[in-house]
């Protein structure tokens, strides 16, 4: 009876770590679009912008693609896509705060979430592709 118990206190606990991941990429888009928003109308910005754009919104839409994958292989393709976008991700933003002196302020925090974001999704390719050790 423990056994099965602590069953299900894992399963749940997955489902809501699945869940907070999906939750936590989708605000994020919202944090980065309001932070872009408050950048000025310069054309040096537009490209970054755009790209930055891009990438973390790219991150939540694969989290939320691999939902839907019709195979495992599949699951894990969108999974590491979705790195990959946090990863470009992080170099935009460093890119914006050393290059265009946008302030560690305004760009630290949402250098930390993608980091974040980007080992939780690590750690579960790890996991899928059965590479823990």
């Amino acid at each position: 009876m423990e056994t099965q118990n602590s069953n299900r206190k894992s399963q749940n606990h997955n489902v809501k770590a699945k869940s907070d991941l999906k939750h936590r990429c989708y605000y994020y888009s919202i944090n980065i679009i309001k932070f872009l928003k408050t950048l000025p109308n310069d054309k040096v910005y537009w490209s970054i912008s755009d790209q930055l754009l891009r990438s973390a919104t790219s991150i939540g839409a694969n989290v939320i693609e691999a939902k839907s994958a019709s195979s495992r292989r599949d699951f894990i393709k969108f999974y590491d896509i979705a790195l990959k976008s946090a990863n470009e991700t992080k170099y935009w933003l460093a890119l914006m705060r050393d290059a265009l002196g946008i302030t560690a302020i305004q760009v630290n925090p949402l250098l930390i979430e993608v980091e974040e974001l980007s080992n939780i999704l690590a750690a579960s390719l790890l996991t899928l592709k059965n590479k823990r050790q």
